[in-house]
């Protein structure tokens, strides 16, 4: 196994250096710069002060010459600095990454917890009352953006029931109660679409695994039906549900913008999309690497765990 960790790892490499080159130019395409969106809207600076500024952030300099000294900071564990703070990225990332994690985490669970078991009745109830209903609520979940039923949610909460959810987030180890009231709602509006797609592939994989011969024969020796479903055909029709749990808890690690937006969490997301509005390129350029990083890395966690899901992988 550990052959095959280090033969991933050194795939992490080129595809770092791959984003980094599409992040550093697709901002550059974006019309205007930091200067352009602090002074470009006032009249008393002229073009020779905005040039100043511009060669004192180093904003002049070739593009090679840029890139290359942002990834040679990089190299030494420098981020970069904000262009509009002047915070180090590093510190801002650290900062916020927790509130980012926790609720890409509660997510998952909520959604995790509601599909599997119902995608797993879905199937067993093939075409009945329960799979009609599931299949329903699995659409719903993919047709209804997590923004738009956050914004639906707070309207009605704060017009019917005069209820928001506090403004101020509080880290879980200061007050779980107060942190608690904060997320839960976000987790479960974030959960939502993920929890129509995982469903759906845990209905797919298991109506696959139920056609098998192995759960017929099961049947036959005379186990219960929810010892052949838990350890026989769930066992067996985990992996590509995990592979799609993996992927989507990546999503959501940079998909919550929005939600962080609306609900007016201080995560990585609200740092990230803050930088791209001020084009504040240190803070865009090693945020998106630093969840490209993450994500990666949480799909090798997958492609490991298929090991213990399924004794019969090797890995050489």
């Amino acid at each position: 196994m550990s052959r095959y960790v280090l033969q991933r790892l050194a795939l992490v490499i080129p595809t770092l250096v791959g984003t980094s080159l599409i992040v550093f130019v697709l901002l550059r395409l974006l019309p205007g710069d930091i200067v352009d969106i602090l002074f470009g809207g006032d009249p008393q600076v002229n073009q020779q002060t905005l040039d100043q500024i511009r060669e004192s952030m180093g904003l002049n300099k070739p593009l090679i010459v840029q890139y290359g000294e942002w990834v040679g900071g990089l190299l030494r564990g420098d981020a970069g600095v904000s262009m509009r703070s002047g915070i180090p990225v590093s510190e801002t990332i650290l900062r916020s990454m927790p509130v980012t994690m926790q609720l890409a985490i509660m997510a998952m669970i909520f959604a995790a917890l509601l599909a599997v078991p119902m995608g797993v009745l879905s199937a067993v109830r093939r075409n009945g009352a329960s799979d009609m209903i599931t299949r329903l609520i699995g659409l719903i979940g993919l047709s209804f953006p997590a923004f738009w039923l956050a914004t639906m949610f707070l309207l009605i909460s704060s017009t019917v029931f005069r209820w928001v959810p506090p403004l101020k987030w509080v880290a879980p180890w200061e007050d779980f109660g107060q942190n608690m009231q904060i997320m839960v709602v976000p987790a479960l509006l974030l959960a939502l679409q993920p929890m129509a797609i995982i469903m759906r592939m845990t209905r797919a994989s298991m109506l696959e695994v139920l056609r098998q011969d192995y759960i017929r024969t099961a049947y036959a020796k005379g186990l219960r039906e929810r010892m052949v479903l838990a350890r026989h055909a769930l066992q067996n029709a985990f992996i590509p549900v995990l592979t799609v749990m993996g992927v989507q808890f990546g999503a959501l690690m940079g998909g919550s913008v929005i939600i962080e937006q609306i609900f007016a969490l201080p995560g990585v997301a609200f740092f990230l999309l803050s930088g791209i509005y001020n084009r504040d390129y240190p803070v865009v350029q090693s945020t998106v690497l630093f969840l490209s990083l993450l994500f990666i890395l949480v799909n090798l966690v997958v492609d490991l765990l298929y090991g213990y899901v399924d004794p019969r992988i090797r890995y050489g």
